[in-house]
Formats: structure tokens, sequence, C-alpha cells
């Protein structure tokens, strides 16, 4: 009954690609009893934080449980999907904070106000804790990661995380795909490509404003790529992923820039020439040097100069090859 634990501790410190391949097939198929989408929710939201971890390969329960939460908001709320019978504790505790603020069902889980996010985090967290947590450790017979209830910390295998971030793309559609067809089991729907868009969509902020006021808080207004200026009252600011979002799956103030619609527009999904790597490095440590946004905005939290260049690497590994040069 692993799911009742309140630690776990890693049970295999090195594990071979082959035995990592072979245990994410057992935890994606059948072959785990799971009755619920939950661990393809805990694995999306593991995606979603491997480049937040610090330097021990530690995640917090809330950050873990913000992903999970805007995950299963999104199907949940806004996409009325069932989740399985095993999964009403959560399908519950997000029903109840939409009725007690009286939330349309329109909403996404971005647009919800931050005192809200922070309660569905909460409120998620305490059933992650009974019923995900344990459930996906006992799946990996303990050699995926460790945790601890009392600290509120997951520790990633290093091996596995490493795995992680060298197959992410294909990890990201696996789950995608996977999480697909149990809904689908479970839902009355047409076609699986219906729910895979829906998958796909959920971790997907709808808007990056806010991250770019705060961009513009110690930047010029001008286009990181072609140095173009944005105050002209003619040029429209937008805001990039420097790494692809299909890649890196979340919005992180350290991967994100200020640009021309033109430049955005043609870099579309692809990555930026090397050159430009060492710029955002740059942009960065400035970043990092305003000790009151690393405090008040945690999408500064654990970031290093190594993260960025490794998920630069780890991105042309993913098949990310069409680099992009601006006109």
């Amino acid at each position: 009954m692993s799911h009742k634990l309140r630690v776990g501790e890693l049970q295999a410190l090195y594990l071979t690609e082959e035995q990592i391949w072979r245990t994410f097939t057992t935890i994606l198929t059948t072959r785990s009893k799971k009755s619920a989408t939950y661990k393809y929710g805990l694995l999306k939201a593991m995606i979603e934080n491997l480049y937040q971890v610090d330097d021990k390969a530690v995640v917090t329960y809330d950050q873990l449980a913000y992903s999970f939460a805007k995950i299963y908001w999104n199907l949940v709320i806004h996409h009325g999907l069932e989740q399985g019978k095993s999964g009403s504790a959560v399908v519950n505790r997000l029903i109840e904070i939409q009725q007690e603020e009286g939330i349309p069902k329109d909403i996404t889980f971005d647009k919800l106000d931050a005192t809200i996010q922070v309660k569905a985090t909460t409120r998620i967290k305490a059933v992650m804790k009974t019923n995900v947590f344990g459930a996906l450790y006992g799946d990996t017979q303990g050699s995926f990661y460790a945790f601890d209830h009392k600290e509120e910390t997951f520790q990633f295998n290093r091996a596995v995380l490493t795995f992680m971030r060298k197959y992410q793309l294909l990890m990201i559609d696996l789950v995608n795909y996977h999480m697909a067809k149990m809904i689908e089991k479970l839902n009355d729907v047409p076609h699986i490509n219906y729910l895979l868009e829906k998958v796909e969509s959920i971790a997907k902020r709808s808007t990056l404003k806010p991250f770019e006021r705060v961009l513009l808080l110690y930047f010029d207004n001008r286009c990181f790529y072609c140095g173009k200026s944005l105050n002209n009252g003619q040029t429209k600011t937008h805001v990039d992923h420097f790494i692809p979002w299909s890649f890196v799956q979340s919005d992180q103030l350290w991967n994100l820039v200020l640009t021309c619609s033109h430049c955005n527009t043609s870099k579309n999904d692809k990555l930026p020439v090397r050159d430009y790597l060492s710029l955002v490095v740059e942009r960065n440590e400035v970043l990092l040097a305003h000790q009151n946004i690393v405090t008040q905005n945690q999408h500064l939290m654990n970031y290093k100069e190594a993260k960025m260049v490794h998920l630069y690497d780890y991105s042309i590994q993913n098949g990310y090859e069409n680099i992009w040069l601006p006109g």
C-alpha cells in the first residue's frame, strides 16, 4: 500500500537507460493498475519542473501541486472531462473552489486570481499526499524519486532527471497520448485526437502579459533578436519562449524575451542560433542581480546558467535542429 507512505526513500541510485525505459513502459500502459489519470498528471507536473530543481534535484510539493492543479482545473472545470472514480478527490476539491468563488467554466487556471490559484494548489497538495506521490512511487518500485510529506519535498533520482531531460519531447508525447487514451475510456468522446488537443494544451498559459510587465521594468523595450525599438507606437511588443514552449512545457521568466511581431512569427517553434544563448544568459544575470525579482517572482527560483545551456543542448537532441536566425 505505497500510497499510504509518508516518506519514500530512493531504492536505486543508479539506473541504466534500459531500466528507466522498462519502468516508463510499465507505468504508461495497462500493466500499471491505476484507474485514474493521476500518474499522468504527476508525470506532466514532473516534466514541467525538470529545470526548477535545486542542486540536490529537489522540487517542493507546492511547485508540483501548482502544475497538478493547473492540469486538472483545465481538464475538469474548463473542459468538463471525467478523470475516473478514484480521481473524485481532485475533482471534488476543484468543484468546491469553483462553486465557492462563483467561477465560470470558461475560465482557465492561469486567468484565476492568484489567491484562488494558491487555494487550489493547497487543497490539491493535500490530495496528492494521500493519493498521488506514494502511488507512482510504488509503480516505479521507489526507483524514480524520493518524497517526504513532513518536509514537503520531492527528490528526483538524478539518473531519471537526466533521462527525462534527454528524452523530454518523447516523454511529453507519450504521457499526453496515454493520458488521452485513458480519458477517452472515461468519457463519451468521438476521437482520441479530440482529447489529445485538450491534453496537449492544458499546461500552456494563455497570456504572458505579467512577464512582459516584469521584463519592461528592467530592460529597454527592444526586440531581443533584431534590436528594433518597440516604443514607436507601430510595433507591438510580443513575449517569446527562447527555448520553444513545445519543449519546455512551462513559462519561466528566464526563458522569456521581448520581441517584435516579425521575429516572434518567423521564429515560431524554432531554436535561435547559439549566439543568442550567451545573450540570454547575460540577460538572466541582470535579472538575478535584482534580488527583489528573485524573491518575489518564483519563476527565477533555482535558475542556473548551466541549466539554460543544458536545456538548449537537450532541445537539439530532441529534434529541434531547424536553427533560426532573424532576417
